[in-house]
């Protein structure tokens, strides 16, 4: 019998007794009508009581002749201690009873000790429970690893699309997972560890899943934050325990997804204690990669977007031998990608999917996924038949600035500020050579704080950026302040996040590109790359790799590196005013100008020439 039906079994015999119990007690208790003792006194003057049974505390009696809706029982506290001549004097039968408080005695200790069983038993299996497999304080050390067979993981690499790369690398498992005794046919061994490592999106776990739906194995799948507990050992022995099962169904696969939670680099040193059990559970880890040939058919796979910060041993030779990076898909990746995901739609077939993937540059495999999503939520609001290219342009640009804000009103001044600020940046990006070109530019708010936007998107992927295409860059990021700076001959808020982008490339420029003839080709720089965003994390107890007088020089050249970007918006701008002026009246008409619109109003444009 299943142990949970047993569980709920037992619940509700229990409940049964209890209800049968409480309804006894109920009927014994609305029977006796329960008087004062003055009302008491008062039926024994009037010899209407026949006999009374006492105990120590309380009178119980019966009456001789019941009036109206008067019970026949009644019962009262006992008040007098000596009650005895009151009663013989009116003739009325009584006798005693001595209670036995041996029973409420034992049950004044025995049911709080059992209240209190019962709700740590409870505790303890809602704490087992919390994991998936086994229950209860005994299985605590039990792994809580998801087991799925082959028909259970419906993935293989055929919905795996865009990083041909890694996947190349991932079908010489499967086949060792296959045909075993093939790879040591020559002495060659497959890798016993396989580190899966890119930004978040980008397919790890996927890859993981088409790799036993491919070799059909069993896969074991769980967490690195679930080996930790706030148990000391506990960790320690789910890792031994997801082993000894991965043994007992090889050949399979072991799926740690985030590793950096179960294997982040142990400090030499310091306060450690509060990180003891973090330190056993990684040890652990590290004794049963070691443990255990290849050969047998288990293969380790992990995923992490933060490789910089795990534990080095974890990452020598013999544990995770290999390192496979699911980077962001290519435009032709990114095209693959989305053939997958567009087979769930009815899709226009007028639709250029290699024109959606060229919109869509440094997008994941999961941001494609809802991009394909979004797509259809507005083709279905609009109660269209098929998702068409507008679908699809209408949902990018909603996951990049985010949602529309039709209703917040600008007043005049302002409205007409933010024509000139976005026409500025449409302007720079038309003039300059290596600029993204513009899709669109809008005066409709949208997101959090946005109260316009100039939408760019590359043509191609681009990997390196020279010297002059990061200052067109931060020029074009500008172009907005000068404009205002020009038309209204002030300075307004709305340019902050314009300016502290800029800032950040002149910041790179000084310290990680070495791009500044005074300060060298050195980097000064002291945060590591991360696939979480930006730069990574600088670490806040470590000092500064310069002196004093080199973070002043190179403060000053990022305030010269933004100040020239903003002269070189100024003069563009100011040579092409009459363009901006035409644009910008354009824009308050319209509201939004499309890329042809926008080819037509710049045609005469004067540019700087590369």
């Amino acid at each position: 019998m299943n142990p949970k039906a047993r569980f709920n079994a037992a619940y509700l015999i229990f409940a049964f007794f209890l209800i049968l119990i409480l309804h006894e007690a109920w009927v014994q208790y609305t029977q006796v009508a329960h008087l004062p003792y003055s009302e008491f006194q008062k039926l024994l003057q009037e010899n209407k009581i026949s006999e009374v049974v006492l105990n120590e505390n309380q009178i119980v009696g019966t009456l001789k002749q019941p009036e109206g809706n008067q019970k026949k029982q009644f019962a009262t506290n006992r008040v007098e201690p000596d009650i005895a001549k009151l009663l013989d004097e009116h003739g009325v039968k009584y006798s005693r009873v001595i209670e036995n408080s041996l029973f409420k005695d034992i049950l004044s200790w025995i049911l709080p000790v059992f209240v209190f069983f019962g709700l740590w038993l409870l505790l303890m299996k809602r704490m087992g429970g919390r994991g998936g497999m086994g229950g209860g304080f005994m299985s605590v050390g039990q792994s809580k690893a998801k087991i799925y067979v082959e028909k259970d993981t419906k993935v293989t690499f055929k919905d795996v699309a865009g990083v041909e790369e890694a996947k190349e690398e991932l079908k010489e498992v499967v086949d060792f997972l296959k045909e075993p005794k093939s790879f040591g046919r020559l002495g060659a061994r497959v890798p016993k560890g396989l580190l899966l490592i890119g930004p978040p999106g980008t397919g790890k776990t996927l890859f993981a899943k088409a790799v036993a739906g491919e070799a059909g194995v069993p896969f074991f799948s769980i967490s690195g934050s679930e080996f930790v507990e706030m148990f000391v050992g506990v960790g320690a022995a789910r890792v031994r325990d997801l082993f000894e099962q991965a043994r007992k169904k090889a050949p399979c696969i072991i799926f740690i997804d985030e590793l950096d939670a179960l294997g982040r680099a142990r400090q030499v040193g310091g306060f450690s204690a509060g990180n003891d059990e973090k330190e056993q559970t990684l040890n652990q880890l590290l004794v049963e990669l070691d443990g255990f040939d290849s050969s047998t058919g288990i293969i380790v796979l992990a995923a992490t977007n933060r490789p910089e910060i795990l534990d080095p041993a974890l990452l020598r030779a013999g544990r995770f031998d290999r390192q496979i990076l699911v980077d962001r898909p290519d435009k032709k990746g990114r095209t693959e990608i989305l053939k997958v995901h567009v087979g769930k739609v009815k899709l226009d077939p007028s639709t250029s999917l290699e024109q959606i993937a060229g919109l869509t540059p440094g997008f994941t495999g999961a941001d494609l996924a809802n991009l394909v999503n979004e797509a259809a939520l507005v083709a279905t609001r609009r109660n269209a038949e098929q998702v068409t290219l507008s679908d699809f342009t209408a949902a990018i640009e909603r996951m990049v600035a985010g949602l529309e804000k039709k209703n917040r009103l600008l007043n005049p001044l302002e409205r007409k500020v933010v024509a000139y600020h976005e026409m500025g940046h449409a302007l720079m990006a038309h003039a300059l050579p290596g600029a993204d070109p513009v899709h669109k530019v809008s005066i409709i708010p949208r997101g959090m704080g946005a109260l316009g936007y100039t939408l760019q998107r590359p043509t191609e992927d681009r990997y390196l950026m020279t010297l002059e295409e990061l200052g067109n860059k931060m020029a074009v990021l500008l172009g907005g302040r000068a404009a205002e700076k020009l038309v209204f001959n002030h300075f307004s808020t709305g340019a902050a996040d314009d300016i502290s982008r800029a800032t950040d490339i002149a910041r790179s420029m000084a310290t990680r590109y070495g791009m500044d003839s005074k300060l060298g080709s050195v980097t000064y720089d002291n945060e590591t790359g991360s696939y979480l965003g930006g730069a990574g994390a600088a670490n806040p107890f470590q000092y500064p790799r310069y002196s004093e007088e080199t973070a002043r020089e190179i403060d000053v050249s990022v305030k010269e590196r933004v100040n020239q970007a903003l002269q070189k918006a100024l003069l563009l701008i100011e040579s092409n005013r009459s363009i901006l002026e035409r644009g910008a009246e354009m824009l308050l008409e319209k509201e939004t100008l499309v890329e042809e619109e926008l080819k037509g109003l710049f045609a005469d444009l004067k540019k700087e020439t590369a």
